[in-house]
């Protein structure tokens, strides 16, 4: 898997990094002299070698810095691993990668160096999973996990932990010592308050019980606006100096150690100060640049094929590998799909995109309107979604702006509609949404205001779906323009 990793994500490195270079002193021909480079063959030819690594490393550890942004953001609102825990009602306010508000958060931060951790998780309608620093997933817990929503007691283990594990627990080995839990409560009849409550019932305590501990506290991050994005530096060179944080306090992934060859080539060495001249800084300033740009060009125009979730409706697939939480193929780990999905999104599980109508779960990307135009936050919009949704839980279309990528913010301070609120007991055979800069007549309840100038996408989420949403029997409309 590693091998074929590598190579996919190199290959589709250099293709785009060579075309960026095409016209410049980079394009040039090498010159050698008695098969000797020149001078001016070796300067050109480094800094091509080093941009092209930099620019692979980059769209490798993206997850990285998207988890270590989340870790940073939250330590400043106030949680503190193992001892302050936070929860908050999402809203447009909260800048996260594709955040929702269908369920209150609730994020609890992990230090496994104090050894086994475990945690309880009640019964009831709680959904979550456990992810390391590289945003790899650990474990399931709750609806989705070996408890099933019964309840149940998961036991993470650090890495290389060689003691005895005892009987009685959904045992998990992580593969860095700071984690994240991330759980979700779901508001029975819209109960909001009941869910944040459910989510502060969770315990977490060391499995050794001579371990100095006290139960950790949790607060309201609901009042507090935050970016748990990596957004304002993802193109600058304090990039490379937060991967070089998360490097030097974690263990490397054992089946990604080119990766960590590609970093050290670059300066990013475990145990070593991180310290570019001025060269490398330019180099890995314009990487991050690059990186970025590649990114969402893969993201938001993405070209493969197996893309579309319809041949008839321009719906697309926002996690194009949704058979496993790793992205692997039987033969390859598809670098395309992770790239698309973590520069638009965080976390990633096999529950999340087990087509399981039980616990599983679907994310339908909407890029364009009907006739394959890009949404316009000018232009007004309607969507038609036939009823009854095939669900068993909720669904729900979010509006996020193409910039942020994050949950669209306007003076409605509102990005969501939703069948657990404002599309409660719909009847007949379809309700139609309303989306664009100005409230429709008659339809203010069933609208996202967009902004002009702006571009923005959505997810269409079903949780819990039923046969129909994944044979094509059921699919919603495409956005159209509307007066």
């Amino acid at each position: 898997m590693t091998s074929a990793h590598y190579t996919i994500g190199l290959l589709a490195a250099c293709a785009i990094t060579v075309s960026s270079w095409a016209g410049s002193s980079a394009a040039q021909d090498y010159e050698f002299k008695g098969g000797y480079p020149t001078a001016a063959t070796v300067r050109k030819a480094s800094d091509e070698t080093d941009l092209n690594r930099a620019i692979h490393a980059y769209r490798f550890f993206y997850p990285t810095a998207s988890s270590a942004a989340i870790f940073r953001e939250m330590k400043r609102l106030g949680v503190q691993p193992n001892k302050v825990f936070g929860y908050m009602d999402t809203q447009p306010r909260h800048v996260g990668f594709t955040l929702n508000s269908d369920t209150p958060y609730g994020g609890m931060l992990l230090d496994l160096n104090v050894g086994p951790l475990v945690i309880e998780i009640p019964p009831g309608p709680l959904l979550g999973a456990v992810l390391d620093i590289n945003q790899r997933w650990i474990a399931d817990m709750g609806v989705p996990g070996p408890d099933g929503g019964k309840g149940g007691k998961h036991l993470l283990l650090p890495p290389g932990y060689e003691g005895d594990i005892p009987d009685g627990y959904h045992v998990a080995r992580a593969t860095s010592f700071q984690v994240i839990a991330g759980m979700r409560a779901l508001p029975e009849a819209g109960d909001v308050q009941g869910a944040i409550e459910r989510l502060q019932t969770i315990k977490v305590h060391p499995l050794d019980t001579g371990t100095k501990w006290t139960a950790p506290t949790w607060i309201d991050q609901t009042p507090m606006p935050q970016d748990q994005t990596p957004t304002k530096i993802e193109d600058k060179l304090e990039y490379w100096q937060m991967l070089h944080e998360i490097v030097n306090a974690e263990p490397p992934l054992q089946d990604e150690r080119t990766h960590y060859g590609d970093l050290a080539a670059l300066g990013i060495v475990k145990g070593q100060p991180f310290n570019p001249d001025e060269r490398m800084k330019g180099i890995l300033e314009q990487a991050a640049k690059q990186g970025s740009a590649q990114m969402r060009v893969e993201s938001f125009a993405d070209q493969r094929p197996d893309r579309m979730v319809w041949p008839d409706r321009q719906w697309q697939w926002a996690a194009l590998r949704f058979e496993n939480g790793t992205w692997d193929t039987a033969d390859y780990r598809d670098t395309h799909a992770a790239d698309k999905w973590f520069y638009q999104a965080i976390a990633t599980s096999p529950a999340m995109f087990r087509r399981d109508p039980a616990a599983g779960s679907l994310y339908w990307l909407g890029l364009h309107d009907r006739g394959g135009d890009y949404l316009d936050g000018g232009k007004s919009y309607k969507l038609s979604v036939p009823l009854p949704v095939p669900n068993r839980l909720f669904w729900s279309v979010t509006v996020y702006d193409a910039e942020t990528r994050s949950q669209i913010q306007t003076d409605q301070a509102k990005a969501a509609l939703r069948s657990l609120f404002e599309l409660k007991n719909l009847t007949g055979e379809s309700v139609d949404l309303y989306f664009g800069p100005e409230a429709p007549a008659g339809h203010e309840d069933r609208w996202i205001k967009t902004t002009p100038g702006k571009g923005w996408f959505v997810y269409f989420r079903i949780y819990g779906p039923q046969p129909s949403a994944f044979d094509g029997t059921w699919k919603p409309g495409d956005f159209e323009l509307s007066e």
